[in-house]
Parts: C-alpha cells; sequence; structure tokens
C-alpha cells in the first residue's frame, strides 16, 4: 500500500494532507508566522538536515541524522517556506504560470525533505524521541499549511492562473493548475475569515487526533502480543515457527518462553496453525480488542469533525467531500460497487462455513464456528481437499531467491531494468538493503530500498514510501522504499515466506516502479501523486507476477537443495488458493463497508457523534448485509489504522476499485503474450510514467482501449469460475490493506 506511499500528499510541497500531531489534551500551537524565526543557534552548519544531502540521488545521510536535527530543521523548514510564499504574493507582476504555479512547486523545498526523511523514519523505527516530535511538530506543520492554503492574496493569484489556463499549451502545466486551484478550493480558500479560522482548528484537532490513534495503536499492538510459557501449547507450530516466537522473547526480556506478536489486521496467520483452541481463542480476542478504550474516545471525535468539516465546504458528508476529486466520484457509487459484489460473496462465506462445520464435527466439536476457528479449519478443509500443506510450500519461497530470481528477474523480463546491490549508502536501520535500479541501457533510474523484518518500533502492515520525489523541474530522480513485516529468522537460519508474503513484496514492488519510472515535471504530479481509488492498481497488477507460471518457475526452488517446487504440489497449491476466498473477500468488505459508514454521517449542528463505535460497526454490517460472526472486519475501528490515523478516510474501498483494473489489465496482457517487454514497455508508458498528468480514467482507458470488466475481477477472487478453468490472477491478499 502507499503511504501507505508516502504520508504527504503534496500541492507542489504544500501539503494538505493531515500529518500525525499531539496528544488529545494538548492546545494547538500558534501559527508560524506567531513564532520567531530559527536563530542563529538553530541553524548550525552541522544540521545535516538544513542542506541537500551531498549523496547521491540525494538520499538521506542517516549515519549523521539525530532526532535533535529535526526540531530546529522543522523551524528553519516552515520559516524558509513562509518567506518563499510571501515573495509569491508580495510581487507587482501580473500572476503567470511561471511566477505563481511554478514558484510555488519551487517553495518549501527544505521543509519537504525534512518532512519525507523525518517519514521514512516515523514509521520504522519509532522511539520516545521520534514520537515527541511527531507530537509537536504535527499540529504546528497543520497551522503552517493553513496559513499557506488560506491565504487570500495566494488564492487570487492561483485563481487567475486557472481563469486563464486554456491558453496554456503544455497539458501538463494545463494539469497542474487544475489540480493546484482544487486544492486550494478544497482546503477552504474561499471561506470567509471566520469559517478560516475554524478550519485551522478543526484541522489542528484533527492532527492531533489521527496521531494519538497512531500512537495508541502502536503501544497497544506491542502491548498485547500474547506470552506463551510451555512448548506444548503451541502445538502444529513449525520449529521455524517456534524458533522465531522464542526469538521473539527473548527480544522481549521474557526469555524461556514463546511471543506472539500480533498482525496489523484482525486475523492472524499463527490461527491457521495453533492446535490449541484456547489460545487461538486468547490470540484472537488479543487482536480484536486491542486499543479499544484509548481510541474510542478519538474516533468519536474524529468522525464528528470531519463531518463538520465537509459541511463547512458544501459537502453533505465526509465520504463526499474524499470522493469528490477520486475516480468513484460520489458515495453512492462505492456503495453501488460494494453492494453488487456483497450478495455473491455472503454466498461464497455460507458455502465454506458449511464445509468448516464439517471439518469441525470430525474434531468432536458442535455448533457453529468462531471466529478463532475459521482459520485454522479452513487450512483442514484444505490440506483435505487438496493435500497441500503451508509448511510444505515454504521451504521453496526463500526470501533471498524469491528477492532476486522472483522479484527482480520479472521485473527485468517486464521492463529491461536491473538491481545493483549498493552496501556504501547510510541506511536508517541495519535490516535496510539498498539498490541502484538501471535501465536497459545502462542509465540510472534511482535508488530501492527493501526493509522486510518485523521489528520493535515499525508498524504493522506493508507499504511504500517516495523519500525523494522525482521531477525534472527539481531534477531530482527517485528514491523509494518498501516496508513489510516479514518475522526476522533467528541468526543463520533462512527467511522462509509464505505465499502471502511473497505477492505482498511483488505488490510493493508495484508502487515502487510506479514511483521509479515516474517521468514528469512537476512533483505534485509525480509518481504515485494520484487519486486513491487509482494508486493501488499498479501494485496490485503487479502482484499477479509472482504465481505467473514463468516467473514461479524462476524462483520457487527448494532453498536446501535447489530443486524446484514439484509439479504435482505447484498444481494442488493453485487449486488450493481458489478456497476460503470468501472470507478474504468478506472481511475486506466488511472493513470497506464500515469506513464508508462512519465517514457517510453527515453533520448536524453539533457534529456526527457515534457513542459507541463497536456497536455502530454491528449496526452497519447488519444494514449492509455482510455481518457474519465468524468472519470479522479485517479491522474493527479501533485498529483501523488507514482510516483513522492514514489517508485512507472513506478511501478503504480503493483496493477493490482498483483490483478491477488490475484484474482486467492482467487479463488483457497476459492475452498478448504475457512476461514481456512489450508488455512492460506498454505499461510503462501509458501508466507508471506518467503520474497524475493525465486524468486516471482516461490514461486507463487510452493503455486498455476501452472500458475495464469486472470479469476477471471475480475469477481472480474464486467467485465465478475461470473460462476453460485457467485463473487469469489472484486475490489481493491480507496485510497490505
Amino acid at each position: 500500500m502507499v503511504r501507505l506511499v508516502s504520508a504527504r500528499t503534496s500541492l507542489l510541497p504544500i501539503t494538505f494532507a493531515l500529518l500525525a500531531c499531539a496528544p488529545a489534551d494538548r492546545a494547538p500551537a500558534p501559527p508560524p508566522e506567531a513564532r520567531p524565526a530559527a536563530g542563529d543557534d538553530d541553524m548550525a552548519p552541522d544540521n545535516p538536515l538544513f542542506h541537500d544531502s551531498p549523496l547521491p540521488y540525494r538520499v538521506p545521510d542517516y549515519a549523521t541524522i539525530r532526532p535533535e536535527h529535526f526540531r530546529p530543521a522543522f523551524e528553519k523548514g516552515m520559516a524558509e517556506h513562509l518567506a518563499e510564499i510571501r515573495a509569491i504574493t508580495a510581487t507587482d507582476e501580473p500572476p503567470t504560470f511561471d511566477n505563481t504555479i511554478v514558484a510555488l512547486e519551487r517553495s518549501g523545498l527544505l521543509l519537504g525533505r525534512v518532512e519525507d526523511v523525518f517519514g521514512s523514519l516515523s514509521g520504522t523505527v519509532s522511539d520516545d524521541a521520534i514520537q515527541a516530535i511527531e507530537r509537536d511538530m504535527a499540529p504546528r506543520l497543520s497551522a503552517h499549511y493553513d496559513t499557506i492554503a488560506l491565504d487570500g492574496s495566494l488564492f487570487a493569484r492561483v485563481e487567475a492562473v486557472y481563469e486563464a489556463r486554456d491558453a496554456l499549451a503544455d497539458p501538463e502545466a494545463k494539469r497542474l493548475v487544475e489540480i493546484v486551484y482544487e486544492r486550494f478550493v478544497r482546503a477552504g480558500a474561499k471561506l470567509d475569515d471566520d469559517a478560516k479560522t475554524r478550519m485551522k482548528a478543526l484541522n489542528a484537532r484533527l492532527s492531533e487526533l489521527t496521531t494519538a490513534f497512531s500512537q495508541n495503536l502502536l503501544k497497544a499492538t506491542e502491548a498485547r502480543a500474547v506470552f506463551v510459557e510451555r512448548k506444548e501449547d503451541l502445538a502444529g507450530l513449525s520449529e521455524a515457527d517456534l524458533a522465531t516466537l522464542a526469538a521473539a522473547a527473548k527480544k522481549a526480556g521474557k526469555e524461556g518462553g514463546y511471543l506472539i506478536t500480533l498482525q496489523n489486521t484482525t486475523r492472524h496467520p499463527l490461527q491457521s496453525k495453533l492446535e490449541n483452541r484456547a489460545l487461538r481463542k486468547r490470540l484472537f480476542e488479543a487482536s480484536a480488542n486491542r486499543a479499544i478504550e484509548e481510541n474510542t474516545p478519538i474516533i468519536r471525535e474524529i468522525v464528528a469533525l470531519r463531518a463538520e468539516k465537509a459541511a463547512m465546504l458544501g459537502y453533505p458528508t465526509w465520504a463526499h467531500y474524499r470522493l469528490a476529486p477520486n475516480m468513484a466520484k460520489t458515495p453512492q457509487a462505492v456503495f453501488d460497487m460494494l453492494g453488487e459484489l456483497a450478495p455473491q460473496i455472503v454466498a461464497k462465506v455460507r458455502d465454506e462455513a458449511r464445509a468448516i462445520e464439517g471439518a469441525m464435527r470430525k474434531d468432536g466439536i458442535r455448533g457453529p464456528v468462531q471466529p478463532w476457528d475459521w482459520l485454522f479449519y479452513a487450512e483442514k478443509v484444505r490440506a483435505d481437499r487438496y493435500d497441500v500443506d503451508a509448511d510444505a510450500v515454504r521451504p521453496y519461497f526463500e526470501l533471498e531467491r524469491v528477492l532476486h530470481d522472483g522479484l527482480f528477474y520479472a521485473m527485468n523480463q517486464l521492463f529491461g531494468i536491473r538491481f545493483e546491490e549498493r552496501t556504501d549508502l547510510p541506511v536508517y536501520h541495519p535490516d535496510v538493503r539498498t539498490f541502484e535500479v538501471f535501465d536497459a541501457d545502462g542509465t540510472p533510474i534511482g535508488l530501492f530500498y527493501a526493509d522486510y523484518f518485523a521489528r520493535d518500533g515499525k508498524r504493522g502492515g506493508a507499504w511504500m514510501n517516495a523519500i525523494v520525489g522525482q521531477s525534472k523541474l527539481l531534477g531530482r530522480k527517485p528514491v523509494v522504499v518498501n516496508c513489510l513485516n516479514i518475522p526476522k529468522p533467528p541468526q543463520g537460519q533462512p527467511a522462509l515466506l509464505t505465499l502471502d508474503e511473497v505477492q505482498t513484496m511483488f505488490h510493493e514492488m508495484g508502487h515502487a516502479v510506479h514511483g521509479l519510472f515516474s517521468d514528469v515535471t512537476y512533483p505534485s504530479l509525480a509518481g504515485t501523486n494520484v487519486p486513491r481509488d487509482y494508486v493501488e492498481f499498479p501494485s496490485q497488477f503487479e502482484e499477479d507476477w509472482a504465481i505467473d507460471p514463468e516467473v514461479l518457475g524462476h524462483y520457487a526452488k527448494h532453498h536446501e537443495t535447489g530443486a524446484p517446487i514439484p509439479e504435482d504440489l505447484l498444481a494442488r497449491m493453485r487449486e488450493a488458493d481458489r478456497w476460503n476466498k470468501g472470507f478474504d473477500s468478506l472481511e475486506y468488505i466488511e472493513a470497506a463497508l464500515l469506513d464508508m459508514a462512519f465517514h457517510s454521517l453527515p453533520y448536524e449542528g453539533g457534529g456526527a457523534d457515534v457513542d459507541d463505535p463497536a456497536a455502530f460497526e454491528a449496526e452497519a454490517l447488519e444494514k449492509y448485509g455482510v455481518r457474519h460472526p465468524a468472519v470479522p472486519p479485517r479491522y474493527r475501528s479501533s485498529y483501523f489504522a488507514h482510516v483513522f490515523a492514514g489517508g485512507y478516510s472513506a478511501g478503504y474501498y480503493a483496493y477493490l476499485w482498483t483490483e478491477v483494473l488490475a484484474a482486467d489489465a492482467f487479463a488483457f496482457l497476459r492475452e498478448r503474450g504475457g512476461l514481456t517487454r512489450e508488455n512492460g514497455d506498454a505499461i510503462r508508458a501509458a501508466i507508471l510514467s506518467k503520474g497524475n498528468t493525465v486524468d486516471p480514467k482516461a490514461m486507463y482507458t487510452a493503455f486498455r482501449g476501452g472500458e475495464p470488466s469486472v470479469q476477471p475481477l471475480l475469477v481472480r477472487r474464486g467467485l465465478v469460475p475461470a473460462a476453460g478453468g485457467k485463473r487469469t490472477g489472484t486475490k489481493k491478499k491480507t496485510g497490505r490493506r
């Protein structure tokens, strides 16, 4: 996922996205103009953040950056940014594209650099010092960007250029003007002075709340890890699993036992293996009930303030506000899409539940399947029907081979690019690896960081960040990072992956090449700066190559013997992958509908209050006909960081929306020869290099030659059989969403 791409949604470098922020009882900080400019003492020449990095690709010099550098760098960055904005508005020259829009693109470069470097650390090596900076700076950054977005003189110049945009000969320039103007309007530039004051207060408070939510969740996820003293209670786990859990316990100061750390989702992969039903229940409850007490009041306030903000800007609900610039455009379009799929998904789940309850009866367990039973008995059914043991597959998915002979191989076959590891550049953690990326003709493209292992201080899930964004205007080549949370094996042992983890690597590489192949002039339009319900399309497209026969045959080899994965095991694995698609689809669609339900509440004077988020969840799922007692949402509200701390509010549906495009595009290219340079070059030229320089719908239809079909999605998720019994792809897996 992106940001889930970068945490920043650029307006130039103007960031209207809310950044993380301070505790709920902290008053908003005064706006930047009320603070003194950074003094000489703050601008010590040894602060590496004050200047562009001298390293290749302007990559941050993580070896010299310390937490104490950030506050003075943020201060200086805000002061410089405001001075640059004042220079734009102070000129007597009539507003033009160059002296207004391009000047905005060039403004705030120091602040943007500091934000990007800090963002690369706050989600990966967070500690008390990083979190304190986050709490302190986010309300101030919110106020800073509000000062710019609500500057009447600046907006008047932007509006003048917008009204004359048809005179621009360059389509990219015209697109930039339209997007900049829209973002100013959506930020409140047309509000009166009193409303602007209220908007600033709302944004400051929301920034505090989203950071508090995120930090509460990180602490609760770590605190609710399940400690197990006796090895016999972990029956069903492999020796590799046990070694990983023992290493986690030792690291946490609980040597002699086993520690099961929680995932970001409700489900946990070990629920499919643990034979101890009581322990499965304990693990489920630890996951599903985390951060409820801490985050419930935060959710109530976030929902109310977002509804108020939307009403101030003329929208019926927050969902209407958020969806207006997206491909979907309206909440009804999202509800229509989810509603069309829900009956088929629910029917599939009922069929799966009957099979699972049959397997439970063989173990002497009567009654309906419980949430902590589903994954365990789903695997029993899978093994019984298809004779596939997940642990028998993992030895063929060793991380190094998947990376080099799978992921990098596929990218080379599609795009002609190659990855060369570098060990001379500093990284923010020893687990991070650096690769320079070269085009087919040897031209350097950018840098790719791989940060694959879970650790304390790293948030859950998987994502891509752009640490340095591409821009021809600024002379920048991209630096991107892929982050996953694969359990790190004990020293000296190989990292053996699940198929899901393999596909997650391919998924995040889809975001990475979207950033690496960006070939645009203006930073606001570069790479993954596209609508939420388009940004996941390239990533979901790439993940299907993980099980393409040619790619799979190149990397799926036993980590000890080098023997290829047996054909019969591979065939059974493919058949087995069709099983349990109803569960996978339902837990996702439940979460998507919860997001839409929370954010479709209208503002009615006092706000869109949600007295009891847990009760609201149950009522919403019942209302939309998707509630199932054994299939909880992928995220309950108290740990739904995508929508209450990240950038996906009223946007979690986007994974399914873009999966329609991804499945359609993959099927289309398979019909044209599959894994070929011709196909790779076609999607690179039409999609991956364009950023947001073209309307996404027009971009896709030009590439595809027409509207996408939903049929490949239904096949991809196993909801309908493929023509001729062949599949065109695989589902969107958990761990990314």
